[in-house]
């Protein structure tokens, strides 16, 4: 059986679980046109990368 991708070519289900890797852990919401996931608590933004989110607090970008 066979997913159809979601956003930015993500699985749905795991587009559901996502959450910000600070210790808040806000569900990350998606950017389609930046292809990224954004953490709607701290604002950060998490780069997508050949289809695999990359939940990296070093690798984020602040988008304020």
């Amino acid at each position: 059986m066979t997913t159809t991708p979601g956003p930015l070519g993500l699985d749905p289900t795991l587009l559901e679980i996502l959450a910000c890797p600070d210790t808040h852990h806000s569900p990350l919401t998606v950017d389609e046109a930046a292809g990224e996931l954004v953490c709607p608590t701290c604002d950060r933004a998490f780069p997508v990368r050949d289809g695999i989110p990359v939940l990296l607090l070093d690798e984020a970008r602040q988008r304020s």
